[in-house]
Parts: structure tokens; C-alpha cells; sequence
């Protein structure tokens, strides 16, 4: 089953349920979702919906920043909200040990010698990484092997 259909299956399962924050949450992903596909004209996989995904979460985390440096506690906690629903769609996030070694595979994958092949690394890091570890951790480290 595909994260899609999941997420459709949960909708109507909210419905069903009356879980209305659920399924305000959920219907909220399956938009983003269409709109992508529909602005692109593609039929989205798992990763491609991940990264989406991954984007709300970081979108509601600057939200609830915000929020809190006005003094807006109520509206930050909407936001926590309804990262915690997004986030169950999430797979679990790679400890830093985890992101170590598979820029090591991808290293000895591409051959990446120096910072001019950051690029290079991130484009084969990316698609495996997408929704399992914060892109711009993943960064840090790779910028750090390749400088070393």
C-alpha cells in the first residue's frame, strides 16, 4: 500500500471516527499532495510524498518558533498538534551514527574525493535519505567528510 492510499484510508477512517483534528491534519497532506501532482502533472511515489511531508513538518516547527517568540502559545499549540499527526507518516529519523555511515556507502558509491563533489553526494544521498533524516544534518556532515 502506498503512503498515498494510506493516508486516504486514514481519512476515511477519521471520518468514520469523528476524529476531527485527524482528519483536518490529514486532509491537509492529501492537498499538498494533489497539488504537487497536479502542478507537475506526475503521479507521486512514497519518497516524492515524504519530502512533501517532511516540508510540512519543517514549515509548522518555524510556525511554532514564530508563534512563540510573539507570545502566541495557543496558536503554537495547534502547530505541535499537527506535526505529532504528520509525523506518524514519517519514518523513523536516522541518529547521526546512521547518517555517518550511509554518507560512507555513498562515498565509496561515487567516488567523492573533495568539496566539489558535495553535489554530486547529495544527489545519491537525497533519495535515500528523503523523510529519515534532516536534509540539512545530512548536509553538515557530508561538507565535513569531504573537507576533512
Amino acid at each position: 500500500m502506498t503512503l498515498k492510499q494510506q493516508l486516504t484510508d486514514d481519512m476515511k477512517t477519521a471520518m468514520k471516527s469523528g476524529a476531527k483534528h485527524d482528519l483536518g491534519v490529514i486532509r491537509l497532506m492529501l492537498s499538498a499532495i494533489k497539488q504537487k501532482e497536479v502542478d507537475e502533472r506526475i503521479e507521486l511515489d512514497d519518497a516524492q510524498v515524504l519530502a512533501i511531508l517532511d516540508k510540512m513538518v519543517k514549515q509548522r516547527r518555524d510556525s511554532v518558533s514564530q508563534f512563540e517568540a510573539a507570545s502566541r502559545e495557543d496558536l503554537a499549540v495547534i502547530e505541535r498538534d499537527e506535526i505529532l499527526v504528520i509525523e506518524r507518516y514519517l519514518p523513523a529519523k536516522l541518529d547521526e551514527a546512521a547518517i555517518s555511515a550511509a554518507i560512507d556507502a555513498a562515498v565509496s558509491e561515487t567516488g567523492a574525493t573533495g568539496p566539489a563533489d558535495i553535489g554530486k553526494l547529495m544527489g545519491v544521498l537525497k533519495p535515500k535519505l528523503a523523510g529519515q533524516a534532516d536534509m540539512g544534518l545530512v548536509s553538515k556532515l557530508v561538507k565535513q567528510r569531504l573537507s576533512a
